[in-house]
């Protein structure tokens, strides 16, 4: 008779219900459930065969039960995965990939980790740069500016044990200790470099420090790459620095065009004192030789003049006054040779006069006085001769 029978209460309600028979007719259905026959089926199934049957079948129960316990060991870890394999909750062994079998649960457990998936943690910002917190992404530099940050830092595992045992909330660590790196990296700098120049510098040191900060912690993460989205000054401040920004470009602009000048003027000059460092090179090897052949020639003369003093000083003032009166427009007339006959260069006199008369306005008056031709009275005493003497001469031309 079996628990659910509806009459089991009326039928035994004198006392609790027979376990044996309870036992038996569980056996029955198992022995039918896996093709055997009932323990009353024949008619013949004593007292004796009731323990023989009951037994077989809890047998095979407990031996089915044992297969499908031991077969839930089995795992498979894929290439990318690591196996982590726990005995009562603490660490045993980590599992490469392929098949793998492990004491089933409750004794052992085992934790699955995806090693080559690429996790991505966003600071400053949730899904899109437009969603900024901004109790992340403003921060301050160095010359105590403020700027507004935002950037996403990508990583994967690389040991399974440790970011399953050392972290409780792996994004939330990895995102503490981003926004701990970007701030002592920004603080450090100046805000132009930070903004501009500096962006890759910045995202290369904030990723150096978060590895080392997560490496401190154990937590088994290895950090890839740190993207900067968005680097600006605050909103309330944007219109100001624009205007500065232009400035500088202002700044820039005239600091480049007054380079180009120097750089056309320079070169000039320079070639200009070039040439004047040459030029008076030239004047100064010029006067040099002028002055040794000065003085070779009046050693030379020396040595003459120590041989016929009166002859040489004779010709050597002959020269000088050649040379000095080579270039005047006076004519000086000897009285004392007793010649009347005498000649008037009126050519050279006219051709002088001409010269100077155009540059009469530059010069001096004693240049002036120089060049003017002789007043009549001067020139008028000699003329009566002058023309005689042209009159000689036309005559002995005659025939």
């Amino acid at each position: 008779m079996g628990l659910n029978d509806p009459q089991w209460g009326n039928k035994n309600s004198g006392g609790p219900p027979d376990l044996e028979a309870v036992l038996r007719d569980l056996n029955k259905k198992v022995t039918e459930l896996f093709g055997g026959k009932g323990g009353g089926a024949g008619g013949g199934g004593g007292a004796g065969g009731t323990p023989r049957n009951f037994s077989g079948g809890i047998g095979l129960v407990i031996a089915v039960i044992v297969l499908v316990w031991a077969a839930s060991g089995f795992y498979i870890v894929d290439a990318s995965q690591r196996g982590v394999v726990l005995r009562f909750g603490k660490y045993l062994e980590a599992t490469q990939a392929g098949p793998r079998w492990h004491l089933p649960f409750p004794i052992e457990t085992v934790e699955v980790v995806n090693l080559s998936q690429v996790r991505t943690v966003e600071v400053g910002y949730r899904d899109n740069v437009k969603n900024k917190m901004l109790k992340e992404s403003l921060m301050l530099t160095d010359d105590e500016n403020i700027i507004d940050i935002q950037f996403a830092v990508q990583y994967f595992l690389k040991d399974p044990a440790d970011y399953l045992f050392n972290n409780r909330m792996p994004d939330e660590n990895v995102r503490q200790a981003a926004e701990t790196a970007i701030r002592e990296i920004v603080g450090k700098n100046k805000m132009d470099f930070v903004l501009y120049e500096g962006r890759e510098q910045v995202a290369a040191a904030t990723t150096k420090l978060i590895q080392e900060i997560l490496d401190r912690y154990k937590s088994g993460i290895l950090v890839s790459k740190v993207t900067m989205q968005n680097t600006q000054p605050p909103e309330q401040v944007q219109a100001a620095f624009d205007d500065a920004v232009k400035a500088g470009q202002d700044r820039e602009r005239q600091k480049n065009e007054g380079q180009a000048y120097a750089n056309d003027v320079i070169p000039k000059a320079k070639g200009a004192a070039a040439r004047l460092m040459q030029e008076a090179e030239g004047y100064r090897q010029r006067v040099l030789a002028k002055a040794e052949g000065d003085t070779s020639r009046f050693k030379k003369l020396l040595v003459e003049y120590e041989k016929a003093p009166v002859v040489t000083r004779e010709r050597m003032y002959l020269d000088m006054m050649q040379q000095v009166l080579s270039s005047s427009s006076k004519v000086l007339v000897d009285q004392k040779s007793g010649n009347s006959l005498l000649f008037l260069p009126l050519d050279k006199l006219i051709q002088s006069t001409g010269a100077a008369l155009p540059d009469a306005a530059g010069r001096s008056a004693n240049n002036a006085e120089q060049v003017a031709p002789q007043p009549a009275a001067a020139i008028e005493p000699v003329m009566p001769n002058a023309r005689e003497g042209l009159r000689g001469r036309e005559r002995e031309a005659r025939p």
